[in-house]
This record gives C-alpha cells, sequence and structure tokens, in this order.
C-alpha cells in the first residue's frame, strides 16, 4: 500500500473498488483534483495519509463487485446513458427542489443566519451553471461520442464535428467541471461541513443534508466524465484518426 503514496487519485478511484466512498469521507477531490498524488490530496484534505490507504485497503478487501458496474468495461454509450439517468436526471430534479426548501429556509432563519443568503447566492449561481452544462452535454457532446463508437464497432468513417475534435468540447466541460467543484468547496466551507445550527428546524436540517448528498452525487457525476469517459472518448478518437 505504500507505494499508492505516488498514485494519482484518479487512478486509484478507477483501480480500488469502494475508493472514491474514502475519499469522499476523508475530504479528498478524486473529480476535478484527481491528478494529484495520493500524498499531495492527503495533504491538501488536512488528513494523514496512513489513514487513508488504511481505509483503502479495508474497502478494497470489503467490496463486492456487484455493488458497482465496471465502467472501465462498459461501452461509452451505456456509460453516457448511466450519466444521464441517474446522475443528470437527479441534479435537474434536486436543484429544483432545492431552489424552494433554500428560499423557505432563508425566509425563517435568514435573520439570524446571515450566512444563508450567501450559501443561496452560491447554489443559483451553481444550478445556473449546470443546467446549459447539462444540456451541452446531452445535445452535442454525448450524441458525438456515441456516433463516434458506433462508427468505430461498424468500421465506418468517423464524421468530423463542427467542433474539430471531441477534446474541445471535452475542455470546456472540464474547466466547467472545475467550477462547480469550487462552488461546492465554498457552500462546504460557509456551513462549517453542513453542520446545522442548534436552532435549526427540519426543514434547515434536511436543506443541509440534502446539499450534502447533492455534493457526494456531483462528485461522483464528474468523476465519471473527468476520468473515465473524457479520456476514453479522446483515446478513441485520436486511434481512429
Amino acid at each position: 500500500m505504500n507505494s499508492f503514496a505516488t498514485r494519482t487519485v484518479r487512478d486509484l478511484a478507477l483501480e480500488i473498488p469502494g475508493a472514491t466512498r474514502v475519499f469522499e469521507k476523508s475530504g479528498i477531490d478524486y473529480c476535478c483534483g484527481g491528478q494529484r498524488s495520493l500524498a499531495d490530496a492527503c495533504a491538501k484534505a488536512e488528513v494523514t495519509i496512513e489513514e487513508v490507504m488504511k481505509s483503502l485497503e479495508l474497502a478494497n478487501d470489503s467490496h463486492s463487485a456487484a455493488e458497482e458496474p465496471n465502467f472501465l468495461a462498459a461501452t461509452l454509450a451505456d456509460l453516457i446513458d448511466h450519466i444521464v439517468a441517474k446522475h443528470h436526471l437527479f441534479t435537474s430534479n434536486e436543484i429544483e427542489r432545492l431552489r424552494g426548501l433554500m428560499n423557505k429556509v432563508c425566509e425563517v432563519h435568514g435573520q439570524n443566519h446571515p450566512e444563508l443568503e450567501t450559501l443561496r447566492t452560491l447554489f443559483e449561481t451553481l444550478g445556473l451553471e449546470l443546467g446549459p452544462h447539462m444540456m451541452k452535454e446531452e445535445r452535442v457532446l454525448f450524441p458525438y461520442v456515441k456516433g463516434m463508437e458506433a462508427a468505430v464497432r461498424e468500421e465506418r468513417l468517423i464524421m468530423t464535428p463542427p467542433f474539430g475534435t471531441v477534446a474541445n468540447p471535452v475542455r470546456m466541460m472540464m474547466l466547467e467541471h472545475d467550477s462547480a467543484g469550487e462552488l461546492l468547496k465554498q457552500m462546504r466551507r460557509l456551513t462549517s461541513d453542513y453542520s446545522a445550527p442548534s436552532d435549526a428546524c427540519i426543514s434547515y436540517q434536511t436543506l443541509y443534508q440534502a446539499l450534502d448528498a447533492f455534493e457526494k452525487d456531483l462528485h461522483q457525476h464528474i468523476h465519471l466524465e473527468n476520468n473515465i469517459l473524457f479520456p476514453r472518448a479522446v483515446e478513441m478518437e485520436t486511434f481512429t484518426r
């Protein structure tokens, strides 16, 4: 396990079953910050590398292969369908639901907790960014990747896309992921890791629990795109040209 210190978080997330749950619990960024070595990521998260490596070992030993699909072996079309059906749908639905809940909590508790207004602004910015982001993926990038994969499978020529190469929209999507990741970090810091204050009502507590779950799902969502889908799509296009 000691050799893991110099491995990237991305590679460990892909190779070790259950690693993303360990990283989530430890506050290690495995989606946007996946290129960091485990040692650097632990230092940034202010956790000991020995503790994280022990958790990774336990997760690896106790994991059942049936718990998670092997997206490294899945077709790109199947991976895209999973991302859209599970993560895009969840994200869209939760943004709408949490906007209403956020407004309710701000109205009742905003005077005593002024940080809620900042939280609402951050979340609204996140929602406004994610909506067009997912639409561009679903209408432009994902259809191209599916078509490219089908062409490779059927031994047909790949049509040159209007954006030149798949690497161009991938680069833009990853930059937008970075922006979303930074907003999530600001929200977590502002709420002291989503710790509801002593006077928080049920709605207030529910909001913080839901935002925490929203963040975890978005991390997994970005991980699947940044670390699996995008690299495989770029590699496929490069190999066929």
